[in-house]
Order: C-alpha cells, then structure tokens, then sequence
C-alpha cells in the first residue's frame, strides 16, 4: 500500500531515520517489531512509494516481453517499526511454462504468503552451526574432517568450517545430486566424496555444498537432523510459527517453477531446488520456507545481538563473527560467517561494511543494515513458472534503494545533490561534504588559484559521515564510473552557488 505523502513534511532530523548518522554497536536487547510508518520512523514515504510503483511496473512484460515477477511481497522495518509490509501480484498465476489460469483459478499475492526462501536458507544453516561453536562441539578454524571423517578425503582433509562459512573451500558450486545418484544416503555420500576444484583457501567460490557438507555437520555433533536443529534453535524460540521446511500450509505458498526434468509440474508448497527436493526437502544450501514478518524476525534478532523478545539464540559474539568479513584477501565477496556483507548488486543503497543479507534463486532478497538499525525484504516467485524469464536483481536494488532513499541526509543547511556525471558545482563558502557511491564513482575536488582549478583530492567514500571541507572558492565534479547508485553525493554550501549537473536537496 502506497503511503500518503503528507508525511513528507513532517520528517525530522533525529538520529533514527538518518543515513548520515550511523548507528553503533547493537539495538537495544528488547527491540520489537510493531506496526508503524514511515512518519512515526522519521522516514520520507516518497521514494518508498517509488519503489512500490516500480515493483509494480516489474509486473508488467520488460524488454523481453515477460515479467519480472508474477508476484511479491515487500517489508521495510526501521528501528523496529514494520513501516511498509505490501503485496503485489499473485502467489499463483500460470498453469505451465506460458498459460496463464483463468481469472478465478489464481491465487492473489497475501502479505503473509508462504515463501520458498531458497538459498536464504543457508543463513539458517550457518546460524545453526554458530550454535554449535557456542555450545563447545564445533571450531571455526577446526578442520570439517575432525566431526564428518567421511569428508575427509579426495583433498578435503584440511578444509576448515570457516573456509565452509565463508566459500573458501574450493568445492565446485554444485553437482546435479538428483541425476547423479538414486537415493537420499548416495546423494549425500557424493557430497562427502567430492574432490575440490581449487585449492582451499586461494579462492572465492559459492558453493550449494559447502552449506550441506554443513548441514551434516549439525547433525553429526548435535544428533539432530538439520530441520529439527533449526526449529529448536531458531525458528521455535523466536516464534516464527510460518518459517521450517517441507510447510504444511501448501495453500498459502507461492508457486514456483513448471519443471519438466524432473517432470514435477508446477511446483508449489515443495522446495524448487532440485537438490534439496532430492534429499527430502531438508538441506543446508535450500528447504526453508518462510514469510516476510517471520524474516523480519530473524533480521531485527540479528540487529538485537542475537535476542529477540527475551529469547536468546546467539551471543553479541557470535553475531559479530557473523558480521565479520573474513574475505579480505577477495575484496568483491565479503563474507561474514554465512552473511553475505556490504554486495551492492542486491544491497543497492543500503550496502556498506556492516550491512549484511542473503539473496535465493526463487527471486528472494534479505538485507540488514546494522549502521541505520534497518531491515529490507523482497520476496518474489521470480521463477514462476520460469527460471529463463529474468534476473530479479534490479528490483531487489529498488527495494533496497527504496528504503536507503526514505533515509535522510541532512546538514545543518542548504545542500546541493549531484544529479549527473561530470557535473560540477562551484561553491564560495564550502562547509561539508556527503558521499556514498558505487565502486569506481568519485567526487574530485578542487581549488581556485587565481588563475585556473587544481585538484586538492579525490573522495570515494565518507563511510556515511559529512567531513568537512577547506573554506577556499571550491569546484566540485562528481564522475560516475559504477554500475551502481549508492546514496549519492552531496555538498553543503553558503554564500554564492553555481551548479550544472547538480540540484538542490531537500534532505
């Protein structure tokens, strides 16, 4: 739902509701969700109702002649207040790989539609083995064959289950298990039995089999199947009664894919990943099904460190593990221990060191923006009823940007937004600057000598802080190089302003 836009005006400059003013540490232990909007949070409505009109227009046939989606659902929650929690479209609309159902065989989108979360999945997964570490039954840096000695072979013997965390193990992405073997224990023993592709620990790889290799793992040291850890460890203390595997409320899930091989039909209330369907719908990388609000959950729980409603699953340290970019040496992949960190291909605007999330293949989309104590979900049937039809990427990125937009940028005056590339701005009387941009973007700043412009220095970056310039006559030129839009460059200026390329901001 579109929100009305008398808010607009009403927003104020309190420190929630800001991206230039970054949070620290964790929100208060007893942060709950509770039904708001974007007024009560200090948010502007206008670029979240953007967002919503284009998930919309996604529903339409794009350049390819399809849609992006059939269908999806929307949250935003902002220092614990849901402030958008929409839907769109429908859960069920095609009967096979083109036909559309008749009008009254389709299943409208609900706010609490049943999702396949796909490889969101792995977060549970990693969050399950973190309890372990913190139980004293695994290490990070101990090697994966000290618990699963069946892994232990072919190359594998010194793999880590950080190098598993993290994809650092060189295991090849995936192998078509359900093919390749005829039953549950042979599918698994070919996971056990696979040799690396890489050496581990030289390479950035993501790989299904790293996160079922966990899966095992869990089950070796605690002596409970992956989907009854996850439920007494995660989704039972935290209440998230519509998230689990294998869902039995299959009239309230949105379909996906019209498979052929194998020949399952439309696919619906049953995991879409071939490999977890093969091994009985429980797997690391795939199997959880969920709704938006029950992730909101998990994501605040997250942004709590580690509790949730007095419940506790992890510790502040753990949860700082998990957040912690252990991939240092691969600058593109952070990675914490199972969250993906600071990926702005998906994480759009909100993406920065500390913003964490996971995406899934189905056209489902998970970001935690620890520095503004925000949360962004997209849940979509993206494959529904085909996985050829598109990439999804670009409306995760809206709904991301959607949100990292409604947050103010504001400085104690008037300021000046670059609009486009190789624009500039000449400023008398200079007093801060703001940027927040895509990899390969720039703000070059520079000084008048009395005779011409000399670069004084080159920012990337201000880690979501206003820094103050030199008070010296000032040309700013803002390039853009990256392939995406962060939240932008700004200038807060008095006295004299000449602009090209650059526009009054409002917040």
């Amino acid at each position: 739902m579109l929100i009305p836009a008398l808010a607009v005006a009403l927003v104020t400059t309190a420190v929630p509701g800001h991206f230039d003013q970054p949070q620290d540490g964790f929100a208060h232990r007893w942060t709950t969700l509770r039904e708001s909007n974007p007024y009560f949070a200090n948010l502007d409505p206008e670029p979240i109702n953007a967002a919503l009109r284009q998930l919309r227009e996604f529903q339409k046939p794009q350049a390819n002649g399809k849609p992006l989606f059939a269908g999806a659902v929307t949250m935003y929650v902002h220092d614990g207040k849901i402030v958008t929690h929409d839907r769109t479209g429908y859960a069920v609309l095609y009967k096979d790989q083109q036909t559309q159902l008749p009008e009254e065989e389709r299943v409208p989108m609900r706010k609490d539609t049943i999702f396949d979360f796909a490889s969101i999945s792995k977060l549970f997964t990693s969050i399950a083995v973190i309890q372990q570490v913190e139980q004293g039954r695994v290490s990070i840096d101990e090697k994966v064959a000290t618990y699963l000695p069946e892994f232990g072979v072919n190359g594998k013997e010194n793999i880590t289950v950080k190098q598993l965390l993290t994809h650092t193990s060189g295991l090849e992405p995936f192998i078509p298990l359900w093919q390749k073997y005829p039953d549950i224990p042979s599918r698994i023993k070919g996971v056990m039995d696979v040799k690396p592709k890489s050496t581990p620990g030289t390479t950035y790889v993501y790989s299904d089999l790293n996160l079922i290799t966990l899966g095992e793992l869990v089950f070796k040291v605690s002596g409970k199947k992956l989907d009854q850890a996850v439920s007494d460890g995660i989704t039972k203390p935290l209440d998230m009664k519509d998230t689990g595997y294998n869902p039995k409320a299959k009239d309230r899930t949105a379909a996906t894919e019209f498979q052929t091989a194998p020949p399952r039909g439309i696919v619906r209330g049953e995991v879409h990943d071939e490999n977890a369907w093969s091994l009985g719908g429980v797997a690391g990388h795939a199997g959880v099904f969920g709704t938006a609000k029950d992730l909101a959950v998990l994501g605040q729980t997250i942004l709590n460190g580690g509790t949730y409603n007095g419940r506790r699953i992890l510790s502040e340290h753990s949860v700082e593990l998990m957040l912690t970019n252990f991939n240092q040496q691969f600058p593109d992949n952070a990675h914490g221990l199972g969250f993906e960190l600071d990926q702005r291909w998906y994480m759009g605007g909100l993406s920065g060191p500390g913003t964490a999330g996971h995406t899934g293949y189905t056209g489902t989309s998970f970001v935690i923006d620890k520095a503004s104590r925000s949360i962004a979900i997209l849940l979509t049937n993206r494959v529904h009823p085909s996985r050829d039809w598109g990439s999804v990427n670009p409306a995760r990125r809206v709904v991301a940007d959607g949100l990292a937009n409604a947050l103010a940028v504001q400085s104690r005056g008037k300021q000046w937004r670059a609009t486009t590339s190789g624009g500039t701005l000449v400023a008398e009387r200079p007093v801060e600057v703001f940027v927040d941009v895509d990899k390969g973007d720039k703000l070059t700043i520079q000084h008048w000598n009395g005779t011409d412009w000399q670069d004084a220095r080159t920012i990337t970056t201000t880690e979501r802080r206003w820094v103050p310039t030199e008070s010296v006559k000032t040309r700013f030129v803002y390039t853009k190089a990256g392939l995406y839009n962060g939240r932008g460059v700004y200038v807060h200026a008095r006295g004299d302003v000449t602009a090209e390329g650059w526009s009054v901001a409002r917040r």
